[in-house]
C-alpha cells in the first residue's frame, strides 16, 4: 500500500520555462514520472523574469493572490500565477513579486553578479509557497524540495508550519545539486528567519560565513530525507546527514531514479511506523 500517495515539489527550476540545466529537467520531468507512478502532485516554482509569461500561458490566480508577506519588517505581496505542461498533464504553480522576481534572473543578473537579496529571495518563495498551500487546502504527504531557493521549506514545515492541518503530518525530502550560490549570505540572515515557532536554536548551525554549504545543512537537519541529485556535490553536507540519522539516497542514473526516488518516498513516509 502507497504511504505517500501526494507529492509536492518545491522547485528552483522547470524547463520549459527556463533554459535545460541538470535541476530544470529534473523539475520537468520527476513530477510527472511520480504522477505516471499513481501519485497525486503539485508543482511550485519562481516566477523568474525570464519566463515569457505569453508564450508560456501564465495567468495569475486571483483566488490564491493578494497576500502580504513581511519580510525584514516590509510588506511584499504575494503574486500566485499558474500554467500547465500539457504533454505531461501538469500544472505548475509560480510564485512572484515584484521587487524580488519580476524582471530578475535566478540567482545572478545579466552580467553574472549575484543579487544581494537572494538571502531575502529565499524566505519569501519558502513561506509563499506554504501559505499557497494552505489556501488549497491540499495536504502533501511528501514535500520534495529542489535548489537553494527551496532550502528553507524544511525549516518553517518543521517548525513555524508544523501545527497547519496542510503540513502536520508531513515528510520532507531535500535534494543536494552542485553547489550554486558563491557570495555568502548577510551576517544578520538568521534574524530574518525568526517566525513564531522558528527560534534562534533552530538555527546555530547558520554560522558564518552563510554560503551554499551552510544553507544545505540547515535544510538537511529539518529534513527527513536526503537525496544526492548530483553525481558530484559537496560530501560534507552528505556526511552532514548521515551524522544525524537522516536516510540518504545517494546519486542515482537518470534512467533509474523515478523509480528508486519513488520508493525513496514511501521509505521516508514509513520512517516513525517502523
Amino acid at each position: 500500500m502507497t504511504k505517500a500517495n501526494k507529492v509536492l515539489f518545491i522547485t528552483q527550476e522547470i524547463t520549459p520555462y527556463v533554459p535545460e540545466t541538470e535541476m530544470s529537467l529534473t523539475g520537468r520531468h520527476l513530477p510527472q514520472d511520480i504522477q505516471e507512478r499513481g501519485r497525486e502532485i503539485r508543482t511550485f516554482m519562481p516566477k523568474w523574469g525570464n519566463i515569457n509569461e505569453r508564450r508560456n500561458q501564465l495567468h495569475e490566480v486571483i483566488r490564491l493572490s493578494g497576500m502580504n508577506l513581511i519580510i525584514d519588517d516590509t510588506d511584499h505581496p504575494l503574486i500566485i500565477k499558474v500554467a500547465s505542461i500539457q504533454s505531461a498533464r501538469m500544472q505548475v504553480y509560480f510564485i512572484d513579486n515584484d521587487d524580488y522576481f519580476q524582471n530578475r534572473l535566478q540567482t545572478t543578473d545579466e552580467n553574472g553578479v549575484e543579487y544581494e537579496d537572494n538571502d531575502a529571495r529565499t524566505i519569501f518563495y519558502a513561506r509563499g509557497v506554504l501559505e499557497t498551500v494552505k489556501k488549497l487546502r491540499w495536504c502533501p504527504d511528501i514535500i520534495h524540495c529542489h535548489g537553494w531557493i527551496s532550502a528553507l521549506a524544511p525549516l518553517y514545515i518543521k517548525k513555524a508550519y508544523k501545527d497547519e492541518p496542510s503540513f502536520r503530518d508531513t515528510k520532507v525530502v531535500f535534494s543536494v545539486y552542485e553547489e550554486d550560490f558563491k557570495q555568502p549570505f548577510h551576517p544578520d540572515y538568521p534574524s530574518k528567519l525568526l517566525l513564531k515557532g522558528v527560534n534562534k536554536k533552530d538555527l546555530t548551525i547558520l554560522k558564518n560565513p552563510i554560503d551554499y554549504t551552510t544553507l544545505c545543512k540547515l535544510a538537511v537537519e529539518f529534513s527527513d530525507g536526503v537525496i544526492q541529485q548530483s553525481q558530484n556535490v559537496n560530501p560534507e553536507i552528505l556526511e552532514y546527514a548521515k551524522t544525524i540519522g537522516k536516510p540518504v539516497l545517494e546519486y542515482q542514473s537518470p534512467d533509474t531514479f523515478a523509480d528508486v526516488c519513488n520508493n525513496f518516498y514511501d521509505l521516508v513516509a514509513g520512517e516513525e511506523q517502523e
